[in-house]
């Protein structure tokens, strides 16, 4: 099953969110996005992204 950690909004499978490292977590959100290259990503700019994966929009 599909988690979104609640602090960096990352989607990820598993015990803890690889990004942050936070076990806390939501089963539902609405909208994803795809950050291949945050540096250069005016959208990763805007959400506050500062790594590559699968993030969620709203939780």
């Amino acid at each position: 099953m599909k988690k979104v950690c609640k602090q960096c909004k990352r989607i990820y499978e598993g015990t803890h969110c690889p990004e942050c490292k936070s076990s806390s977590y939501s089963d539902s959100f609405k909208g994803r996005v795809i950050v291949l290259k945050p540096e250069q990503s005016e959208i990763a700019k805007r959400l506050k992204i500062k790594g590559k994966g699968v993030y969620a929009i709203k939780i």
